[in-house]
């Protein structure tokens, strides 16, 4: 039976158990056989233990940092194969009234212009995205109950799912990024077909917590840190949790990240459904030279294949933070989710021609600014399958369901033929010439690699259905 006091308890975040674990890490990276022990384990699917996990990040071995990378890549592509998710998020308003010292949007940035979309501007966001090819995407907002309450957030969510653009097409799966809340609150979500609820901790290191969230409701550790579990209590069973590197030691927020998740698992049979990694960035009136813990390129890739092989039936996300040359060697570390053609302002997406650049309402500055049919010929050429699927939410095949068709191995039967499906939706519809040669080519050899034969039949027949006319099928 569920403890209700622990919705409101973050004491399984233990600041001695991870201070405990990292001492002891660094001394069994140096034993290799131990190491080696660590891999196998991993080599079986299962996971690993926040302190198992820890032991690899302090490798100083080439060879066993080299096992390490293959292993990561070895665990995703035996889980997801080659499949990519690609996503967008929608800024939807930029009102706070946090303090967040890293975050372009809080309450005392007076250069920051503030905006809120109305249902209208909601609806030219939403045909701009998919103009881009989009089905899925990730909703954002700042933290205001005056400008922004989860009635405004509802509405929103009511509005894009209802919106069609001239070829019929709609948003499938709305995932929201919102401000921790309440148990009755997460139920309305999950009532209006919310997919991914997402929270990020930013940092589980409570003096650092405390410091980097001097004002505003989100200064409150305990309530912010257990909200994913009050999201599980009000119905909500996909949710995804992520850090923001750079406001602490990476070791310590990986370790703890990895104790949530085990403590999730614990309450409610299921992990966090998604682990997102961003890193901190530039950002209006932030100045990152106040922050000393920002990691380097062989640091953040290290801990993607960590936490790939620590986490294996975990999706791993990535966005626009990254420049397209770390996102390339993430996708071969663990990675399974990235955004594409993102924009983090409110409004940026639908531009209208002619009219003057509109002042800045951008929460932080991407990285990779190359358009969807870049990303998706970039991940073709190297050997992807691009994916827009959302036929496990509407399935039903979500939070343990989900987990187990992964554990199984089964999901990969669906989700293959699903990723192309879609992809061929996005190559009628919205690639350029190039792209849907070479596409095309991608699908023509993912087929043959189906295993089942009926399952080869049924998707050999959507896909030219697709070319027909048709939309939206899936397994």
């Amino acid at each position: 039976m569920i403890d209700m006091k622990q919705f409101h308890d973050a004491a399984f975040i233990d600041d001695a158990e991870i201070r405990s674990t990292l001492e002891e890490a660094k001394n069994l990276a140096k034993d290799k056989n131990a190491v080696r022990k660590i891999l196998d384990k991993a080599r079986e699917y299962h996971g690993l233990t926040h302190r198992e996990a820890a032991v690899l990040l302090e490798l100083d071995d080439p060879d066993l940092e080299k096992e390490l990378y293959r292993l990561a890549k070895e665990v995703k592509e035996k889980i997801y194969g080659r499949r990519v998710v690609l996503f967008a998020p929608l800024y939807v308003s930029n009102h706070c009234v946090n303090g967040c010292t890293y975050c372009g949007f809080h309450a005392d940035n007076k250069s920051m212009c503030r905006k809120k979309l109305s249902m209208e501007e909601i609806d030219q966001e939403a045909d701009a995205i998919l103009a881009l090819g989009h089905k899925r995407i990730a909703m954002e907002s700042g933290e205001d109950p005056v400008n922004s309450p989860l009635e405004y957030i509802i509405d929103s969510m009511r509005r894009i799912y209802a919106y069609k653009n001239a070829k019929g097409d709609s948003i499938r799966r709305i995932n929201v990024n919102i401000a921790a809340t309440t148990v009755e609150e997460y139920a309305k979500l999950k009532a209006e077909g919310i997919g991914t609820y997402i929270l990020f901790q930013e940092t589980f290191h409570r003096p650092t917590y405390e410091k980097m969230h001097p004002t505003g409701p989100k200064s409150n550790y305990e309530w912010h840190t257990t909200a994913l579990h009050r999201a599980q209590q009000g119905g909500i069973d996909d949710v995804g949790t992520g850090v923001l590197y750079g406001l602490y030691d990476h070791k310590y927020e990986m370790t703890a990240q990895l104790m949530m998740a085990e403590h999730m698992e614990a309450m409610f049979g299921v992990g966090p459904h998604t682990i997102s990694v961003p890193r901190l960035r530039e950002a209006e009136g932030v100045d990152l030279k106040k922050f000393p813990h920002l990691m380097t390129d062989t640091q953040f890739l290290r801990l993607i294949a960590v936490i790939r092989v620590s986490t294996p039936y975990t999706g791993m996300i990535l966005s626009t933070r990254e420049t397209a040359e770390t996102r390339a060697k993430a996708l071969e570390l663990g990675i399974s989710q990235v955004s594409a053609g993102s924009c983090t302002g409110i409004g940026g997406y639908h531009k209208e021609i002619g009219q003057p650049d509109r002042a800045d309402t951008a929460q932080f500055k991407i990285s990779d600014d190359r358009s969807p049919d870049e990303v998706l010929t970039w991940l073709c050429e190297d050997g992807y399958i691009p994916s827009y699927c959302t036929a496990c939410y509407r399935q039903g095949r979500t939070g343990d369901r989900f987990m187990s068709l992964a554990k199984s191995g089964q999901i990969r039967n669906i989700c293959q033929p699903n990723a192309l499906l879609t992809f061929q939706e996005y190559l009628r519809d919205y690639a350029s010439d190039h792209l849907k040669e070479l596409g095309e080519k991608v699908i023509a050899k993912e087929i043959e690699e189906i295993p089942s034969d009926k399952v080869k039949e049924l998707t050999i027949e959507r896909l030219e259905k697709i070319k027909d006319g048709a939309s939206d099928l899936y397994l």
